[in-house]
């Protein structure tokens, strides 16, 4: 058995003191860390000196635990329990470092430390200086705030001080002195009167008298001599001559100006004070540092021309021309190379010495291009202006800016020598080059630009205006050929071709007349840069937005080169044929629409258009045509048989129109086809076949509430009011939600049994179809019918509660409330549904009551542009000509009303729809319409008036 083996020794060294500053692992890169966790929350006490070493040696150590502290060697006097402990159980916690500020509280303060407070200090102040741009701002902005709620009184008064050069004299002298008030409460004191005595009187007689004779004494002296008091002390007569001689002194020294002319007069001195400026204490504090500083400048670089023209500025602004002068002088014998110096001192001459100062200027500076035009715009002769110009061109060949201005001002053969002078002078200038094309005859022009176009390969304008060229000489088949050669030409020099300024060009080129190059340039760049998805939509939207601009060649280009490509669009076909209906031609429509039908001949909205287009024009035999190849084109199309049915119906041709509708209900005709049969035959007088298609056409299409409402309109028009009323009744069934056919069913209860039954029916359309505001109107106007003014206005209440932005219903509240209060309503109407064109009308029938016709007038347009389609609001402006406006005015309302082809509207679809007014056109319904409205508000008048006799 082994012995066990000995414990080894420990080292020696664990039990020493480990060396100041030393830390285990660091030579070997582990160094370790402490966490809380390990420290725990008790915070270690630092090591205590050695008092007996301060005992014994009788001194003091150094100084320790100071931690955050700056070293000192003042000596530490505190208790000795703190002494013992090193550290203050107490002490307060600090917001910075928590209560971490005890851990490095006996760390001494070394030479380390001091040098990393010194860096937190200058990085402290870094961060100070970054902020105090920010600071200073705001404080500015505190202050300018505080001076602005807080004025002076100087500035509160200083607009009325303003206001005074309007007084006049007598205003002046209407201002009562002001009394003293004060001397209720002082003590009277004792005045005395002395009586003067002779001497003064004589003396003051003698000073006064003028004196026509000399003395003897001074005529004994030769008359030389003036004998000494004989000179009066106050000469009244001498003051006043004097006074009129500083006034004229001062208004001599006024009336110079920059332009030479009076800007005081001189006899109206007084009352011209605005042409007098009148500067306070601190512009003329401004004006004298400026004045210093602007001196300092001129004195210390002399050869800085701002310095001098800024002063010289200053010294016009304040008043001084001749100073201004002056200084502008010295400037330019200081600066003499300097052209803006020497056109300061052109502006601030004299007309007389402008032409002086300028000369010196050019001879100083002969190559300043703005020194001549400036020399020539001095010059008021045409010729002058030439010679000048021409001058300036010996000196500067090369200035565009001059070749432009002498060719401006010369003859055209002048011009034309001037221009072919300037091209060899500058001939990588475009515009030269053009201006000389435009000015030479066919062949010449022809070769000038050849010419352009060796020396500028680069410039698209020379082969744009080769193209106009052509084109203007008839040669309208070179025009393309030259775009797309010019086009090429340009891209194999790498020039970028820009699709949106090409475009500019064509547009350009239709404005100067040129179409076929408007049309050869659309052609080819229109597809530049565009990808082939995006073709169709991108080119859509650059005619349209032509057209915006009115550039109609341009976008019927874009159309035709769009139709070459997507040739079965449908959409491009309608657009393109839009624009030849709004600004095309009868024949270019027509044309159009012909070749349009023969790419797409399943288009039954281009057949339409083309035989309305001829029906329009009075063509009516070529509209059948087209509707016949239509029909053999589309042969089950609905759309097609009513077209042909209206243009016979229209027409006058009802047996046409019969047997049209007879062949499409046998073929299975939709709902609307018995509808318009039944038309027709309402139309003839057949009430029983009318019946019976009606009854037919309701057992195919029970749910159609047009055949219903017409059903029951023929029994109330037969006096059959029960049967109508069951109809309605019944149809309410079937579409309960058809607001037409509950408004019929209240107004035959109304004539059957009064306003109660009435009411209940519009009590249950409203439950059933709920803010609707149709209903709701009915409502109202029912009440008000019948008298009932109150229930009138609380059912419109509840309407626009339910309905607050329904225009009829706030139209009707307008003219439903009292005159005074009707400004209000049409003010809380415009909140809250300010584009709707009944309130507008509305509002602009009250400036029409108050006589205020333009602003009567702009509101009915404001209306129409809303809403066209309304034929009331067309009638009421139609109404409102026929009083106030001209035969022009009347004319051009009727037109617009036949344009916008009205629809709807309460008066105008009961007038229209009529079987009186059937074959009417627009323009009389549109007149009978004023008449309705006539007189309607000649019974609204009148009942207004019965019920305030009544009250």
């Amino acid at each position: 058995m082994q012995p066990p083996n000995p414990p080894k020794p420990k080292l020696e060294f664990l039990n020493n003191k480990p060396p100041p500053n030393y830390v285990a692992g660091l030579g070997r890169g582990a160094t370790g860390f402490t966490t809380r966790s390990d420290i725990g929350p008790a915070r270690a006490a630092p090591d205590l000196p050695d008092r007996s070493a301060t005992t014994i040696g009788g001194g003091a150590g150094p100084a320790v635990g100071r931690g955050r502290g700056k070293g000192g060697n003042e000596e530490e006097e505190d208790g000795e329990g703190e002494d013992e402990k090193g550290y203050d159980e107490n002490q307060k916690f600090d917001e910075f470092e928590g209560n971490d500020v005890g851990l490095f509280a006996s760390a001494e303060y070394d030479e380390d430390d001091r040098e990393a407070d010194e860096v937190w200090d200058r990085i402290d102040k870094t961060m100070d200086l970054r902020r105090k741009d920010r600071r200073e701002a705001r404080l500015k902005q505190e202050i300018e705030k505080y001076r602005a709620s807080n004025p002076k009184i100087t500035e509160q008064f200083a607009d009325l001080k303003r206001k005074l050069h309007d007084m006049e004299e007598s205003d002046w002298e209407s201002i009562p002195d002001i009394g003293d008030y004060s001397s209720r409460n002082k003590k009277k004191r004792f005045e005395s009167f002395v009586p003067v005595p002779d001497t003064l009187l004589e003396k003051a007689r003698q000073e006064q008298a003028h004196v026509t004779a000399l003395d003897p004494r001074s005529r004994a002296a030769g008359g030389t001599e003036t004998p000494w008091g004989q000179t009066p002390v106050t000469d009244l007569t001498a003051v006043g001559e004097g006074r009129g001689t500083v006034l004229s002194l001062k208004l001599d020294r006024l009336s110079d100006s920059v332009s030479g002319l009076t800007v005081v007069d001189p006899k109206g001195y007084l009352t011209d004070l605005k042409s007098m400026k009148i500067t306070s204490d601190a512009e003329i504090s401004d004006i004298k540092k400026a004045r210093l500083l602007l001196k300092s400048v001129t004195q210390t670089n002399p050869k800085h021309p701002p310095g001098w023209i800024a002063a010289a500025r200053l010294e016009e602004v304040a008043g001084k021309i001749q100073a201004a002068r002056q200084l502008i002088q010295k400037g330019c014998e200081e600066c003499p190379k300097n052209e803006d110096v020497w056109l300061e001192g052109c502006r601030l001459a004299s007309p007389d010495e402008a032409k002086a100062v300028i000369a010196r200027g050019v001879k100083a500076i002969p190559y300043s291009v703005k020194l001549w035009t400036q020399a020539a715009k001095l010059e008021h002769d045409v010729a002058n202006k030439s010679r000048v110009l021409r001058k300036g061109l010996e000196h500067i060949p090369d200035s565009v800016r001059l070749w432009k201005a002498v060719v401006e001002l010369a003859n055209e053969e002048d011009a034309r020598l001037l221009l072919q002078r300037a091209v060899e002078c500058c001939p990588l200038h475009v515009e030269l080059w053009l201006a000389l094309a435009r000015l030479e005859t066919y062949d010449n022009a022809k070769k000038v630009l050849n010419k352009a176009r060796e020396k500028l390969s680069k410039e698209p304008a020379i082969w744009i205006t080769a193209a106009k060229l052509e084109e203007a000489n008839g040669n309208t088949a070179m025009v393309g050929k030259i775009i797309e050669r010019g086009i090429r030409a340009l891209q194999r020099e790498g020039l970028d071709i820009d699709r949106e300024l090409w475009m500019k060009e064509a547009e350009a080129a239709e404005r100067a007349g040129s179409v076929a190059t408007c049309q050869a340039i659309i052609r080819n760049t229109i597809g530049i840069g565009v990808e082939d998805i995006d073709r169709k939509r991108t080119w859509v939207a650059d005619a349209e937005e032509c057209k915006k601009r009115k550039s109609i060649e341009t976008a019927r280009a874009i159309y035709a080169h769009a139709l070459t490509v997507f040739v079965t669009k449908k959409s491009i076909w309608l657009k393109a044929a839009q624009l030849e209906k709004t600004d095309g031609t009868r024949e270019s429509l027509d044309a159009l629409l012909r070749k349009a039908v023969t790419y797409r001949p399943q288009a039954e909205v281009l057949w339409l258009m083309g035989a309305k287009e001829k029906w329009l024009a009075g063509d009516v035999p070529a509209a059948r045509a087209i509707l016949q190849e239509a029909y053999a084109a589309i042969p089950n199309s609905e759309e097609i048989w009513l077209a042909a049915f209206k243009l016979e119906f229209e027409n006058n041709e009802p047996e046409r129109a019969r047997m049209l509708l007879a062949k499409a209900r046998e073929r299975g005709g939709t709902e609307r086809v018995w509808m318009k049969s039944a038309i027709v035959e309402r139309e003839l007088g057949n009430t029983t076949e009318e019946r019976r298609l009606l009854d037919e056409g309701l057992r195919n299409f029970p749910s159609f509430f047009k055949l219903w409402l017409m059903l029951g309109q023929l029994e109330e028009q037969l006096g059959q009011l029960e049967q109508a009323k069951e109809v309605y009744e019944s149809g309410l069934k079937r579409c309960p939600g058809c607001i037409p056919m509950w408004l019929s069913l209240a107004s035959l209860e109304e004539k059957m049994h009064g306003l109660s039954k009435a009411r209940a029916i519009l009590t249950m359309a409203r439950k059933r179809n709920p803010k609707n505001d149709e209903l709701w109107l009915a409502a109202v106007r029912a009440e008000s019918r019948h008298g009932n003014k109150k229930e009138a206005d609380a059912l419109m209440s509840k309407a626009l509660q339910e309905c607050p932005t329904s225009g009829i219903l706030w139209a009707a509240c307008i003219e439903m409330a009292p005159r005074p209060n009707r400004r209000g309503k049409s003010t809380d109407a415009m909140k809250k549904c300010s584009h709707d064109p009944h309130v507008i009308a509305a509002i602009a029938k009250l400036f029409w009551y108050d006589r205020k016709v333009d602003k009567a007038r702009n509101w009915l347009i404001r209306a129409v542009t809303l809403g066209p389609d309304i034929g009331d609001i067309w009638a009421m402006y139609y109404k409102f000509e026929l009083q106030h406006g001209t035969d022009e005015l009347q004319k051009d309302v009727v037109q617009k009303c036949i344009a916008a082809e009205p629809k709807h509207g309460e008066r105008w679809q009961a007038i229209s729809k009529a079987v009186e007014n059937s074959h009417q056109p627009i323009e009389a319904i549109l007149k009978k319409t004023v008449v309705a409205l006539g007189k309607e508000e000649s019974a609204a008048e009148s009942a207004a008036k019965v019920v305030e006799n009544s009250h």
